[in-house]
């Protein structure tokens, strides 16, 4: 432990020592020289003592104690037809796999696969049938599989080789059964949408009807002689949702069933089943305000309410959420002002608040058998994650891992070991296995390559500290320094910014690309580079983050503006040569920043910016905004498309046409407000390409372009 990471902090202390090579665009996105990986397929095993890791052939068990591999479960060279696959996961008692082939991705989660059903003990496969499914998923005692084909949902019985078609009526843009529409997707994190219950007798599963949803339209240009016209159901803010129903389907009978049918909602965001006969559904009102948990028999299909808890402004969907064999329950909840652990009861009163204090639970990972907890939580510092564990009447709290950074954790089925995946700024990702103590076992994988690079080249180690400005107060930062840094001297500074709800960008965390971009523009272009949290993003107190609440834009570009004007009044910083720079949300606020304060800001480049948010989707708009009907002047009040005659700086607009997300219409509204106002900027369109603007050579072509023109303009 101590010879582990005295190495990592003597390469970070020691960058500035040696001279060292500069980074290159080329470096970034096409040799990929600091990227750091973790364990490909890594999944702890039921006995807690073994862990299965894939290559592109096998899937491999290895002993947690030596890290030894001791057997290969799985080897696909004998199997005709299969030729490497893409993910797994095990049935109940590891004696089985369904292996994802040939995938695709349909949106930013969602994928469909040609999935083959591997047997370990006999060492064949087959598979599941020749179309592309979504969702592959064994039931909890191994006999059957269901899946999405075509928006409708199938349970395969294995030893039958039977598909049985449970539901009929999916159609593309229409009807989606056991998966989620767009925006379910996008905003909730949910795309497949059925839950075995854990006697397999029952599927529990989401019925979208899209039909009233209003469609959106992309050109996809590809290289034929006509576009194609890719037309999708996305909800924008104020407009009607697909109708979400809960259905049961019994596997003795062959019975379908809805629930909650009489039961007022609009969002159906989360399940989970209790035990075996208990499906738990949480619901939400349109504007997520009022959640409410229901415990649904499934038996008869009648349904109790079990939990509600109401907010002022809105609540955020999270998965922390676990059952207790009384029927008791553990849940994460701002209602203290920070997110945190409770302890409900089975009549849905709290029986105790496990955790307190000003910090944030921020993940939950499970309750062993002495009812101790273990969680992730900012309690170290809001720009960092560590360890804790406590027992459940809220005593007895240990830091698992007390290395100042980013902690990641997984745990063994009985909690007895968790690997952690750590890094911090300078500090590539480190695998290792510790025990519950916190103790480390051993070190399963540490990136020599990217560590290697990172003493190679030209890097000067982020500062985290705290801005105060005249009205948002305290704002956590970082700032990049050249190497050859000179205090006598003045320097340009280029601010990153995101700035959007539940976010972060000021993180003692590696990060092998916008980062090392960062690094490449303070050393090569002789410029500072900051990031300031705004008021809204995460880390800090739940009144902070709702703070924009009905007025998204408006605090944010204040505490961005005044940032800059207090690093400004620093001696080594040229006020007048401030640029800014985002992607998404961060491309609003870029844009708004320019617009809004053309004294302080030289230049911005916005990327797939939003400009305004009536474009769109309505579950993340309306959540922070409110209805558009409701509060249309706060929809429009910080829209850049309001304060286009502010331009006087440099401006680049990018974006992709092909983005699903956040729509080309943002941008070309944007343009044409532009010109209107008869301003001068540039503007660049990437054909097809997603929110993401990547594949073949176009990263490094939007990455050039964009540092050119701040070299230009800054």
């Amino acid at each position: 432990m101590k010879k582990l990471f005295s190495i990592s902090l003597c390469v970070a202390l020691s960058f500035t020592a040696v001279a060292q090579q500069s980074i290159t665009l080329s470096d970034l996105w096409q040799r990929y020289s600091f990227y750091a990986g973790g364990i490909s397929g890594l999944r702890s095993m039921n006995d807690g003592a073994h862990y299965s890791a894939t290559t592109q052939k096998t899937i491999d068990k290895y002993s947690y104690e030596s890290g030894e591999k001791v057997a290969t479960l799985f080897d696909i060279a004998s199997v005709e037809g299969l030729n490497g696959f893409d993910g797994y996961s095990f049935n109940a008692d590891e004696t089985a796999a369904l292996l994802e082939t040939e995938t695709v991705g349909i949106y930013r989660y969602s994928s469909r696969s040609v999935v083959w059903l591997a047997d370990f003990n006999s060492g064949t496969a087959k598979k599941l049938r020749d179309e592309k499914v979504r969702y592959a998923t064994y039931s909890p005692d191994g006999q059957h599989v269901a899946y999405v084909l075509g928006n409708n949902l199938y349970a395969y019985d294995i030893a039958a080789d039977a598909h049985i078609q449970i539901t009929k009526d999916g159609a593309f843009n229409s009807i989606i059964n056991g998966a989620t529409d767009w925006v379910y997707e996008e905003e909730f994190a949910l795309v497949s949408a059925f839950w075995w219950s854990p006697d397999s007798r029952y599927i529990g599963f989401l019925r979208f009807d899209e039909s009233n949803v209003r469609s959106f339209n992309m050109d996809v240009y590809g290289n034929k002689l006509y576009p194609n016209p890719y037309t999708f159901k996305y909800p924008k803010a104020g407009e009607d949702n697909s109708v979400v129903t809960a259905h049961l389907w019994d596997s003795e009978n062959g019975s379908v069933r809805q629930v909650l049918d009489k039961t007022p909602y609009e969002y159906l965001p989360r399940t989970k089943w209790s035990d075996d006969r208990t499906w738990v559904i949480q619901s939400m009102n349109r504007l997520q305000n009022d959640l409410k948990l229901y415990a649904v028999d499934a038996p008869s299909g009648e349904h109790a309410l079990l939990y509600q808890e109401t907010d002022e402004k809105y609540l955020e969907i999270n998965d922390e959420l676990y059952f207790l064999e009384d029927g008791s329950f553990i849940m994460l909840s701002d209602r203290d002002g920070w997110n945190h652990l409770y302890h409900i009861s089975a009549q849905g009163k709290v029986k105790r608040q496990i955790t307190s204090g000003d910090f944030n639970v921020t993940s939950f990972y499970g309750i062993d058998e002495n009812k101790r907890l273990y969680y992730q939580s900012s309690e170290m510092n809001a720009t960092e994650r560590n360890i804790y564990s406590i027992r459940i009447n809220g005593r007895s709290k240990k830091l698992l891992t007390s290395e100042k950074g980013t902690h990641r954790g997984t745990f063994t089925n009985d909690f007895s070991l968790f690997v952690n995946t750590y890094s911090a700024e300078g500090v590539p990702p480190v695998v290792t296995l510790r025990s519950n103590d916190g103790s480390i076992v051993r070190t399963l994988k540490e990136n020599k390559r990217a560590e290697a690079a990172l003493e190679a080249y030209t890097y000067s180690p982020k500062e985290f500290f705290t801005v105060s400005t005249p009205t948002g107060g305290d704002l956590n930062a970082w700032m990049i320094k050249p190497v050859n840094f000179d205090e006598s001297k003045t320097y340009p500074m280029f601010m990153f910014v995101y700035g959007g709800p539940g976010r972060q960008t000021v993180e003692n965390s590696y990060d092998a690309f916008n980062g090392m971009w960062f690094q490449m523009l303070a050393n090569e272009y002789d410029m500072i580079v900051v990031s300031v949290d705004n008021h809204g993003t995460d880390g800090r107190s739940e009144e902070f983050k709702k703070s924009t609440y009905g007025q998204m834009g408006k605090l944010e570009t204040r505490d961005q503006t005044e940032a800059a004007l207090e690093l400004a009044k620093r001696s080594y910083i040229d006020g007048d040569r401030i640029g800014i720079f985002g992607w998404s949300y961060g491309g609003y606020m870029a844009s708004n920043c320019l617009f809004q304060s053309p004294e302080v800001f030289k230049m911005a480049v916005a990327v797939a910016p939003v400009t305004n948010w009536r474009f769109y989707d309505n579950i993340y708009t309306e959540r922070y905004m409110g209805l558009p009907a409701e509060n249309g002047d706060g929809y429009d009040a910080d829209s850049p498309l309001s304060h286009v005659d502010g331009l006087e700086g440099k401006y680049l607009l990018i974006h992709g046409t092909g983005d699903d997300n956040v729509h080309v219409q943002n941008s070309m509204r944007m343009v044409e407000a532009l010109i209107q106002a008869d301003k001068d900027f540039q503007w660049f369109a990437y054909p097809d390409k997603n929110h993401g603007i990547y594949g073949g050579n176009t990263r490094m072509h939007l990455y050039r372009m964009m540092t050119g023109f701040i070299a230009e303009n800054l």
